[in-house]
């Protein structure tokens, strides 16, 4: 069964969650990647911060560092250490341009919905840029819930059609 099948029974049933181990499986990053870009963007899901504050609450630290590295490399860190009242900034030792996973901990789920939405305001791209950090770690996007699934897996279906 190729992914375009795969992608077809998961839009066509009422349970997106129950197929996205099969895409993950079949699909690039950059699809999966792409199908996330659209869900974070779509007026049908909840806001790019909240959607970025609820994955990085269920990310490891190393996670939490990664999303958090990749957002500095987007904005700069003088851009984004000023991000959220600073609450990066309280977290970067002087000339530190990435956090570690401590660091990343010590930040909450609010605060780096803040940073999405500030980063999204500063560099719309940033939404590709998380879009493709979370497509590496694809176990992590069952708990974006069906609205957001559908339309990523809907997005890739699309896309999968078009090539």
């Amino acid at each position: 069964m190729g992914l375009l099948d795969i992608l077809q029974q998961a839009i066509g049933g009422n349970n997106a969650d129950a197929h996205i181990d099969q895409v993950t499986q079949h699909a690039s990053t950059d699809e999966i990647g792409a199908g996330l870009a659209a869900a974070m963007r779509s007026e049908q899901t909840p806001p790019f911060g909240d959607m970025v504050g609820q994955l990085f609450g269920n990310s490891s630290p190393q996670q939490q560092a990664g999303l958090l590295n990749q957002i500095l490399a987007t904005l700069g860190p003088a851009a984004a250490s000023a991000l959220a009242g600073g609450a990066l900034g309280r977290v970067l030792q002087p000339g530190q341009t990435q956090l570690t996973p401590d660091q990343a901990s010590q930040l909450s789920p609010d605060q780096v919905t803040q940073i999405a939405e500030h980063a999204q305001q500063q560099h719309a791209g940033v939404i590709d840029e998380v879009s493709q950090f979370y497509a590496q770690h694809a176990g992590l996007i069952k708990t974006l819930g069906g609205a957001a699934l559908a339309i990523a897996l809907a997005k890739m279906k699309q896309n999968a059609t078009r090539g």
